[in-house]
């Protein structure tokens, strides 16, 4: 798919185009990998078909042309994977969800393939006792790999956590939030999808981190947070 050079990039829609996708494509999850100073921005997206869903790769290297292509293996037949912004010991990492409640870390060689994996986040304070989820790629840092989570609470109450990896070997979990930081506010649950806020994908700038979120399918702001006071917000595993 390319676009025009010239035009604004707000224009640069990317539609369905293949059987698997023809009920839509959703919940990107945009990455600026870094391969040895080659840089490609990578994004997972759902496809629905109406019938199925599976998860498949955006790549774009300027934002005019993007390829579209499937992802095979086990680990792609469920929603929300986040692929790392560089390879960790050679290989592709990739956080996913491949039962339905639990985060797995999975490693690729070619980036098209993920099978197997391990689970290293379950369910384990009651605003995610029902299932857990990436909020988007691992954000390198300092002293670890921060991932945001969504947890999903009773009466489908979804919010927004966070957890430390560790930077050499990612299936360690360093800390995490044992309360949300972002959670449906009385006054905003309402709306298309009650009682949710989710997110994609944050950014670290500078000392912050920036994490722009949908609240109930209805609108969308901006959180920010100091890394140092995150950082003394998660609790040591």
């Amino acid at each position: 798919m390319i676009f025009k050079p010239d035009g604004h990039i707000s224009e640069r829609v990317i539609f369905p185009v293949t059987e698997s996708q023809s009920n839509g494509i959703e919940d990107a999850r945009f990455v600026e990998f870094d391969d040895g100073g080659r840089r490609t921005f990578y994004a997972t997206y759902t496809a629905y078909s109406g019938k199925a869903i599976r998860s498949e790769l955006i790549e774009t290297t300027d934002f005019i042309s993007f390829r579209m292509s499937p992802l095979k293996g086990a680990a792609t037949r469920n929603k929300g994977m986040a692929l790392f912004p560089r390879r960790i010991d050679g290989k592709y990492a990739m956080i996913s969800r491949q039962d339905n409640e639990n985060l797995y870390l999975i490693y690729s060689d070619d980036l098209y393939s993920w099978d197997g994996g391990l689970a290293i986040l379950k369910p384990q304070f009651p605003w995610e006792f029902v299932r857990i989820g990436n909020c988007g790629s691992p954000i390198e840092l300092d002293n670890g790999w921060l991932l945001l989570t969504h947890g999903i609470g009773p009466v489908r109450k979804y919010s927004i956590g966070a957890v430390l990896l560790d930077k050499r070997d990612p299936s360690k979990v360093l800390a995490r939030s044992r309360e949300p930081l972002v959670r449906p506010e009385p006054s905003e649950r309402e709306g298309y999808v009650p009682n949710v806020v989710y997110t994609c994908g944050a950014m670290r700038h500078n000392d912050q981190i920036i994490l722009p979120y949908a609240v109930s399918d209805t609108f969308s702001n901006f959180a920010t947070i100091k890394i140092a006071a995150l950082m003394q917000a998660l609790q040591s595993g």
